[in-house]
């Protein structure tokens, strides 16, 4: 049995029938010969999978099964959109899912990231931001203050502060996040938020299909 969530830039499977399974990450766009696919999550599930589940269902459940605690908010910070859960008493609150204040926001990051040649492990958290609200209309204001004179990383780490920070209050202004998706994996943006976060990775839509199983 294989479990696969089908983001936009990357994919994750996941094959059961393996002794000791362990996740495989895949770019999207290289993606030829898909396997036959038990349970999927993503943009792409319905087209590939047996079965489809809802990312928001998927990170739920994911959520439960990762975070032991009874009052939580995960957010998802993927390409094309974001998307949060909230528990409170060990049951679900609210959920949202946002595609146009989101917007490309992962895939607009990491895209600036290889188009400046810049390492976000390496660039410190700036004390402005940018007010940002859409990833790909966001980019006019890295252009605006590198014309006037503002250096490309600096302008670069304004604007995902202001990704973070939108997105830290469309999850509802947390004092603790959890964070999933492959942008755990970015310093800059996890130490932009304005408040503790708890990176939990990629796998978390993954581990929801498996409690699914």
């Amino acid at each position: 049995m294989i479990l696969a969530d089908f983001g936009t830039s990357y994919s994750k499977f996941l094959d059961l029938k393996q002794p000791d399974p362990a996740p495989e990450v895949v770019p999207t766009k290289e993606l030829l010969d898909v396997p036959s696919i038990s349970i999927a999550t993503g943009h792409n599930g319905k087209r590939f999978a047996d079965r489809y589940v809802n990312e928001l269902t998927a990170l739920a459940r994911g959520g439960e099964i990762c975070i032991h605690e009874t009052a939580f908010v995960l957010l998802d910070c993927g390409s094309r959109d974001i998307k949060f859960v909230r528990y409170n008493n060990g049951r679900l609150e609210d959920m949202g899912w946002n595609a146009e204040c989101g917007a490309s926001m992962g895939f607009t990051i990491e895209l600036l990231e290889s188009y400046y040649e810049l390492d976000y492990h390496h660039l410190a958290v700036p004390d402005r931001t940018f007010s940002v609200t859409c990833g790909v209309l966001g980019m006019s204001h890295i252009f605006d203050a590198v014309i006037s004179g503002t250096p490309v990383a600096e302008a670069v780490a304004s604007f995902v502060k202001g990704i973070a920070l939108n997105a830290h209050r469309f999850a509802g202004v947390p004092d603790k996040l959890y964070l999933s998706g492959g942008l755990c994996e970015n310093h800059l943006f996890v130490k932009s938020f304005p408040c503790e976060v708890v990176p939990l990775g990629r796998f978390v839509l993954l581990e929801g299909l498996k409690a699914m199983v």
